[in-house]
């Protein structure tokens, strides 16, 4: 990557200025504009002092006195150049700032809808602090040349004009900026290569950094109970320590960088008054034009550096960029179709030899050789069964027999390898993506709440969810009365994922949440295991009685859950064992009976 970065960087960063240039035309050329006019008010200023100098300064001191019209018409003079050159600035500025903050904010968003189409298994595959960094921190860096672009562009047009009037002026003075002006692109494109790699490591590491941060304070709790603190800081602070390296190796290169980009313009200087003198004296050229060409080397440095500016970030903003494009471009996704659900009330689900395994296989599997040459193992395998309108039926099964994936193919988070999932007839793929949410619904293991209000957590700003079908379904979920005791009621902020409610508080609301919807088919994935027995019975006990108006599938560990359901679906290592009522498998099946008497057991311990 560091290779192809350092011998390619230049043509790629172009690329990806070539790219913002197009999307945001309009500003690029308001602050080109800008930035052009101060180029040629730069050149015209060294002319003015020339002019100064030669027609007003040295004839005052000939002759002693100063005539007030030569005084008036020195000050009109400047007085307008440097009018005219903050407009140019300002117009310069706020153009290339506009086209800064606009583009970065396209692409936050883009990144943003990107990552909210990708299903659960890509998230899966990346940490999220690394995703942070692709919406934050790659997005700054990828378009971190676009600032410096416009005075950039503009310092090119006034070393051209430059260039022109040097050789308007003298020939022997302009062949010293042709000489000039070449060796700074050629210093700055190989400072460009030197950098490349040390800007994408520093890059990858501020990723790296990111994703250790977030997922040391996401796991705060654990870290302090366990009393890993100390650990856990050494662990980031490898971390931060090869980023610190990093930026010091761009740091250090850019302290030689910048020290050669600044001498050269006075070596410039330098070499016009040595040349410009013998000049003088030949009379090829008379004061006004070597003070004009003089102080024109003297004001060139500045600007100069822009080009600098822009060469030294294109590194950085090529490493932002395909970290960005990694996103945009990432494939996986999940394709909706047209159809819409027939009828209403109670949806009927059907799983038809369905068999699904992981991309990458089980994280805790270790893959057996011929695993690595077929690939994975199935996590379900010919997988039939269904869940009748206005029924309940029970997952059962081991851990790692497949549930949870289960209750991800039924609301589509994934799609299997082969077979088929229908909802009232109508197979998944083929349904559109609104037909589905506003069908079905799930409740996951661990409930995510929103810093946001009560209301808020469970209305998600869906239409037609007003305060009367909050309060029915809090009341369905049996979190009315919790609530109700709030503070603020259904007003009262919860704080950062729930923090101010208890587990089990937590999941009747994101239970409340999914039943705001009225969904015809509801997914609960061990979604009261933190709500005591009673208050679960309860809930179950209303969604059963068809108050909830869905049909439900049910990851289920208590016998009390499981003797609820109409029917029980019997997992073992990815396929159906056996289905049927909770008291025909306890008679039919050792397995089962043994499974549920463990986890009876294992409750009342």
């Amino acid at each position: 990557m560091s290779g192809r970065a350092s011998n390619d960087v230049l043509g790629r960063g172009l690329r990806v200025l070539g790219q913002a240039i197009r999307t945001e035309p309009r500003l690029f050329v308001i602050s080109s504009i800008g930035s052009s006019v101060f180029g040629f008010l730069i050149i015209a200023n060294s002319y003015v002092v020339g002019f100064v100098t030669g027609h007003v300064i040295v004839p005052a001191f000939a002759a002693g006195s100063v005539r007030t019209a030569s005084l008036a018409l020195v000050v009109a003079l400047l007085v307008g150049i440097s009018g005219l050159r903050v407009a140019s600035i300002f117009g310069r500025r706020l153009g290339a700032g506009y086209m800064q903050f606009r583009l970065q904010a396209r692409y936050r968003r883009a990144v943003t809808r990107r990552y909210l189409s990708l299903p659960p298994a890509w998230h899966q595959r990346h940490a999220t602090g690394t995703l942070l960094s692709n919406a934050n921190s790659d997005v700054e860096a990828a378009f971190s040349p676009i600032a410096p672009l416009p005075f950039a562009v503009g310092t090119i047009v006034m070393i051209f004009g430059a260039v022109v009037t040097l050789f308007l002026t003298d020939w022997v003075l302009a062949l010293v900026g042709v000489a000039l002006f070449p060796t700074l692109f050629a210093l700055n494109l190989a400072y460009s290569r030197r950098m490349s790699p040390r800007q994408i490591h520093a890059q990858q590491m501020r990723a790296k950094v990111s994703a250790v941060a977030h997922e040391s304070f996401d796991g705060a709790l654990v870290v302090k109970t366990m009393g890993r603190e100390a650990d856990e800081s050494r662990r980031f602070g490898v971390f931060v320590t090869d980023l610190r390296d990093a930026l010091i190796s761009v740091g250090r290169l850019r302290g030689v960088f910048d020290p050669l980009m600044d001498s050269l313009p006075s070596v410039g200087t330098l070499a016009v008054l040595l040349i410009g003198t013998w000049r003088l004296q030949t009379g090829a050229i008379n004061v006004a034009e070597l003070v004009s060409v003089a102080f024109l080397f003297t004001v060139l440095a500045f600007p100069v550096r822009a080009i600098g500016w822009v060469i030294g970030e294109l590194p950085r903003s090529v490493a932002g960029w395909e970290r960005v494009q990694a996103v945009l471009s990432a494939e996986g996704d999940l394709e909706y179709g047209q159809a819409d659900l027939p009828g209403s009330g109670p949806a009927e689900l059907r799983f038809e030899q369905v068999s699904y395994r992981y991309a990458d296989g089980p994280s805790n599997h270790p893959a057996t050789a011929q695993e690595r040459t077929e690939g994975p193992p199935y996590v379900l395998e010919d997988v039939t069964f269904t869940v009748p309108p206005g029924k309940t039926v029970a997952l059962v099964g081991a851990t790692g027999s497949g549930k949870s994936t289960i209750a991800a193919l039924a609301i589509r988070l994934v799609d299997p390898d082969s077979g088929g999932i229908a909802l009232d007839g109508v197979k998944l793929p083929d349904l559109s993506a609104a037909a589905l949410a506003g069908a079905a619904a799930l409740v996951p293991q661990i409930p995510f709440v929103f810093d946001d209000t009560v209301r808020g957590n469970i209305a998600l700003d869906r239409p037609g969810v007003d305060d009367d079908q909050v309060r029915h379904a809090l009341r369905l979920a049996q979190a009315d009365r919790f609530t109700a005791g709030l503070p603020k009621g259904l007003d009262t902020e919860v704080g950062e994922r729930g923090t101010s409610l208890s587990g089990g508080q937590r999941q009747r609301l994101t239970l409340a949440r999914a039943l705001a919807g009225r969904p015809r088919l509801l997914v609960l994935d061990d979604a009261t295991s933190a709500v005591d027995p009673r208050v679960e019975a309860a809930v179950l006990g209303a969604l059963r009685d068809g108050d909830a108006g869905a049909s439900i599938l049910v990851v289920a560990y208590r016998r009390a859950t499981i003797a609820l359901a109409d029917q029980v679906v019997y997992l073992h290592q990815g396929r159906v064992v056996a289905t049927g009522t909770h008291r025909e498998l306890m008679a039919a099946q050792p397995g089962y009976a043994d499974l549920v008497t463990a986890y009876e057991k294992a409750e009342e311990r």
